[in-house]
């Protein structure tokens, strides 16, 4: 059983609730989307699951269909009430807080888990990003998100999305665009599509950090974006020295969003 979208509104009434757009709430109101992205998530028996922004317990209900163990993460506590009637009853594992400031290390306690959720569109860039940094517990992500910002998380050199963010989630990880889900399956309807995400954590990030620290890479890598339609001789000027771009095999003609996560690594691990 999943949630329509008369058992969302209905929920709603029945508990005095509103969507909140501080928070980014937008309900899925379809189960063939849920069931969906439960399907592409590929878990079953045996895997742990994390959602976070659970919201009315719609995905989680999908989950919980599939045999996962879920933990399933909500930040606003009217919302929390709900789940913990409607999905830990049936053996999720419900918990209040803020997805950005958790203590992941104790709320995963080990094991390899694997994040779906649909995220809120205002913290979907820092949290996929902080939780590839910080919590290596999760191997694997599924997420929904604004199309603008998936199309960003996953594009390539040369595509016109590709940004500092395309490079530090590729340093971590291979991520991929499954699907394209319409406004019209959610309460409220947002006024743009939605991408479903696959992210692979690598085994070993995509730049040794014996050559070159990720702190430094990230600079580097923000610095080059932060003036993108600059040669990067000039965007990099005080940050790179000259002589790293013949090193780096780098041409110091070439602007930010021309070169990919390796060539960012060699410009940044360059020492005279």
């Amino acid at each position: 059983m999943t949630l329509s979208r008369r058992d969302v509104s209905e929920l709603l009434a029945a508990h005095g609730l509103a969507p909140s757009r501080a928070l980014g709430q937008n309900f899925v109101v379809d189960p063939n989307t849920v069931r969906r992205i439960a399907r592409l998530a590929a878990v079953g028996s045996g895997d742990q699951v994390v959602e976070i922004g659970a919201g009315l317990g719609s995905l989680s209900l999908a989950l919980l269909e599939t045999g996962a163990a879920l933990t399933a993460i909500e930040v606003d506590r009217g919302l929390v009430a709900v789940l913990r009637n409607t999905i830990e009853p049936i053996g999720a594992r419900v918990v209040e807080g803020d997805a950005l400031r958790l203590d992941w290390a104790d709320l995963l306690d080990g094991g390899r888990w694997v994040l779906v959720a649909n995220l809120p569109y205002n913290i979907a860039t820092p949290l996929v990003v902080s939780l590839l940094e910080d919590v290596p517990q999760i191997e694997r992500m599924l997420v929904m998100v604004q199309a603008e910002v998936g199309n960003r998380l996953a594009a390539h050199p040369g595509e016109d999305p590709f940004g500092a963010v395309s490079v530090i989630v590729s340093y971590w990880a291979q991520a991929n665009v499954v699907g394209r889900v319409p406004p019209t399956v959610f309460v409220p309807r947002p006024n743009v599509d939605s991408a479903l995400i696959a992210v692979t954590r690598r085994a070993y990030p995509a730049v040794d950090p014996e050559l070159v620290s990720y702190e430094r890479f990230k600079t580097v890598v923000q610095t080059g974006f932060g003036q993108r339609r600059k040669m990067l001789r000039r965007s990099l000027a005080g940050t790179v020295e000259p002589a790293a771009f013949a090193a780096a095999r780098v041409r110091p003609e070439a602007r930010a969003e021309e070169i990919g996560v390796e060539e960012w690594g060699r410009l940044a691990a360059w020492t005279p």
